[in-house]
């Protein structure tokens, strides 16, 4: 990280009560809501008194346990509260995400807010509304360059097991539990420190992955035994679910996660897709393996983005209308970039 852009950081923090804000993106995951409460706890313990959370809606309930969960703000439910912390900040750290748009019904209270927006994040090809910027596309995860920033701000002695605990979620799940984006060896440094600080990693595994309820069982059995499409001309395959389905299986926040990784696991599938309706567009997740880059192919196709093999979209068309389109796309190889 550029020592410079560290030192602007360390000088901004110079002041312990002033009012800062940390905000993720929209439909937070493990790395958005890990990586922002490690650094709540850590900038908590240093003695700063006004710091705030802010997610723009709920999260997953198996993210639930982790320290701090209690004090996350959520715009979607609180939107005065969340609004009047952001039109007060003087910092925003913006984390896990590359865009202000990312952040849905808190894009215009952030383009207008009149503090200092500092950009944590590891997706490429950030937007440039932001004061400072650190984007480095070749780490693991945001919750990892969380602790790489506290490093450079000489905050470690602050650092504790709650916010080692959230981070370690961070980097995780952005990994797929070390199954993926994980080639450097200082992720692994990391997380060995990480553990060092008392997390315990097998605990933190049950508690992400081993707490589904029965009705997200048997959605992800409906998933894959009646929704699956194999597409093998495009080495491709989806599976799609309209509100209905979700409704069938009482969809609870996160009950899909990680149902598109499914899809991507069958043999000599290099692209894999989830559709899910929403109420006013169909949401797309995106997973590819080898020359497949799903970054490019949904900023192109899909209003979206994130990383090489791991993106995500919008369709404001139909799902009936958005799959034949995502069918043609695949098997005229639009998913190919040399």
């Amino acid at each position: 990280m550029d020592p410079k852009l560290i030192n602007s950081v360390k000088q901004l923090l110079g002041q312990r009560d002033q009012p800062i804000v940390i905000v993720t993106h929209t439909n937070p995951d493990g790395d958005a809501v890990g990586s922002s409460l490690g650094l709540f706890h850590c900038l908590g313990n240093a003695g700063f008194s006004r710091l705030s959370v802010i997610v723009p809606n709920p999260y997953p309930s198996f993210l639930h346990w982790l320290p701090g969960n209690g004090e996350v703000i959520t715009a979607s439910l609180q939107p005065e509260n969340a609004q009047a912390l952001i039109r007060e900040a003087k910092l925003i750290f913006c984390l896990d995400f590359n865009g202000l748009a990312r952040t849905d019904q808190l894009e215009d209270p952030l383009r207008n807010a009149a503090g200092i927006k500092i950009l944590i994040d590891h997706h490429p090809q950030p937007e440039p509304e932001f004061d400072l910027v650190f984007s480095f596309p070749s780490y693991s995860s945001t919750a990892e360059m969380v602790f790489k920033l506290l490093e450079g701000l000489e905050l470690m002695s602050f650092f504790d097991h709650d916010a080692a605990a959230c981070l370690y979620t961070g980097i995780v799940t952005d990994t797929g539990s070390f199954s993926f984006s994980c080639n450097n060896s200082d992720t692994y440094r990391i997380t060995a420190r990480l553990i060092e600080y008392g997390v315990d990693g097998e605990r933190v595994h049950r508690l992400i992955y081993n707490t589904y309820s029965a009705d997200r069982m048997r959605l992800l059995g409906f998933c894959l035994s009646e929704k699956l499409v194999v597409i093998p001309e495009g080495d491709t395959a989806y599976i799609s679910l309209t509100r209905n389905d979700l409704e069938r299986f009482n969809h609870q926040v996160g009950d899909t996660e990680g149902v598109v990784n499914y899809a991507l696991s069958i043999e000599n599938i290099f692209m894999a897709a989830l559709f899910t309706e929403n109420e006013d567009h169909i949401k797309v997740s995106f997973r590819s393996a080898g020359r497949v880059d799903v970054n490019l192919f949904a900023r192109e196709h899909f209003n979206g983005g994130g990383h090489k093999n791991a993106a995500g979209g919008k369709s404001f068309d139909s799902m009936k209308k958005t799959l034949a389109r995502f069918e043609k796309l695949v098997k005229n190889g639009a998913h190919l970039h040399e």
